[in-house]
């Protein structure tokens, strides 16, 4: 005996509509991933240290080694933003477990007022899993007006956990790296606009 035209076609509408349904929950679901996604890995990295993103911590080092690193410090400053920015000493030697508080200059060399925020990173990328900061200016909007200076701190130490990660046995300097981006709203310009144009 053949189905009824109709219950065949109400069983096809009911199996249409659950295949769709369960489409847009797959959408939302993968939507709310993509936006979970960058928070998610930034506390991952700060947590681990993973892919050259430096530990923070608020806590100085158990102990002090003679073990010493090199740590070298780049700045940079990205186009559209008017600004000078430097250390006030390219490099450093510290023991291993030393605290070491270094300082960058700041300058708005534009003719009106700007904002700038710091993004950051070290190199080589397995040093992120050594290398603790305890204070950084990284993050924090920063509004300068023309021709006006900032000195900034970061705070840090490496990590003596460096002796019993063996891949780590021969690294003797570590590079901080920061890089000022025009600010809107607490992020960097490029960001953003990135984020703009994804929503595009």
């Amino acid at each position: 005996m053949s189905e009824d035209p109709q219950a065949r076609a109400a069983r096809t509408a009911r199996a249409i509509r659950a295949t769709g349904l369960a489409c847009l929950g797959l959408a939302v679901a993968m939507v709310g991933a993509a936006y979970a996604a960058v928070p998610l890995y930034t506390l991952f990295c700060n947590f681990t240290g993973f892919d050259g993103t430096p530990i923070i911590s608020d806590k100085a080092a158990e102990s002090v080694i003679e073990r010493r690193v090199t740590v070298r410090f780049d700045t940079n400053v990205a186009p559209g933003l008017q600004w000078s920015f430097a250390p006030e000493m390219r490099e450093i030697s510290t023991r291993v477990g030393e605290t070491q508080t270094v300082f960058f200059r700041v300058r708005n060399d534009g003719p009106r007022p700007s904002t700038g925020v710091a993004t950051y990173n070290v190199q080589p990328g397995q040093a992120g899993s050594v290398f603790v900061k305890l204070k950084c200016f990284c993050f924090d909007e920063q509004t300068l007006k023309a021709g006006e200076t900032l000195e900034v701190p970061v705070v840090f130490y490496v990590d003596p956990s460096i002796t019993k990660d063996h891949n780590l046995d021969s690294m003797s300097a570590i590079t901080l790296s920061y890089t000022y981006f025009a600010s809107k709203n607490g992020e960097p310009v490029a960001a953003v606009d990135a984020s703009a144009k994804r929503k595009l």
